[in-house]
């Protein structure tokens, strides 16, 4: 049994682990490396319930986004892999916004509080998300769980919600969580590739920050490799280089976030 997955035109399917062990696994006879979708052979049922996850999902998101939009509040969700550098980018964020922009951080992480700790003492509202309650622990967060998290928040008296997706390159990218904007951070050390490997979260994203820029002298890392690859998966997207450790290119992620503020009455 697999898990599930949807593409961005809102088809569903499930992967199987039970396909792609035997003889058909997609090495064809010329190179061994052909793609391989055999494992999206899946019985109508299964994918019957997928929508139906995803249906409920998307109605929580619905309702998220009122919440917001009658608070007055903008919501950016900021997804990443792990280690890609998040939690200090918004460390930073948090330090040059603090008394200009009131926000608010909902942090999902699998288990502790560590990520949600080290944004503490910069003055915003942090409303903790665990999920490790689910199977192994939710690999990303649904709209239902940011819904769980807004009556921790005064939304009323907040600017911008910043929600800290747990760190994954595939299941954030396929929730709505009710956000007005979506964002990556991208760090350097993960390889030119990244954006051919997973499109789903390269293509779903507005904004995608490469990080860890501040590395580039010392990494045999071709720049100009990684951005024609996230061209091919997203022409529209805006990219930013960024170091969240020496603060290059904070402030232009800070103008990105100022400029997705409602005005206040």
């Amino acid at each position: 049994m697999g898990r599930f997955h949807r593409h961005e035109d809102g088809t569903a399917h499930s992967h199987d682990s039970d396909h792609g062990h035997g003889d058909d696994h997609g090495h064809g006879d010329d190179h061994g490396h052909g793609d391989d979708h055999s494992g999206y052979q899946t019985g109508g049922e299964r994918v019957e319930v997928l929508e139906r996850i995803f249906g409920e999902n998307d109605r929580a998101a619905a309702a998220n986004r009122a919440e917001f939009a009658a608070s007055g509040v903008r919501a950016v969700n900021l997804m990443s892999s792990p280690g890609a550098g998040k939690t200090t980018l918004l460390r930073e964020t948090l330090s040059r916004l603090a008394g200009a922009v009131r926000i608010g951080i909902i942090e999902g992480d699998i288990e502790t509080s560590l990520d949600a700790d080290r944004l503490a003492g910069f003055g915003a509202a942090i409303a903790l998300i665990n999920t490790g309650n689910g199977f192994g622990g939710e690999c990303h967060l649904d709209a239902p769980m940011v819904a769980s998290a807004l009556p921790r928040l005064p939304l009323g008296r907040l600017d911008l919600v910043l929600i800290e997706n747990v760190g994954n390159l595939v299941c954030p990218a396929e929730f709505d969580v009710g956000a007005d904007a979506r964002a990556m951070v991208y760090a350097i050390t993960e390889g030119e590739e990244k954006p051919l490997k997973y499109p789903v979260m390269f293509r779903s994203c507005e904004l995608v920050v490469v990080n860890k820029m501040d590395l580039l002298p010392h990494l045999d890392f071709d720049l100009d490799a990684l951005v024609g690859n996230l061209r091919q998966v997203n022409p529209a997207a805006e990219v930013l280089f960024v170091s969240a450790r020496t603060g290059e290119g904070v402030g232009a992620w800070c103008d990105w976030l100022r400029a997705r503020l409602r005005p206040r009455l």
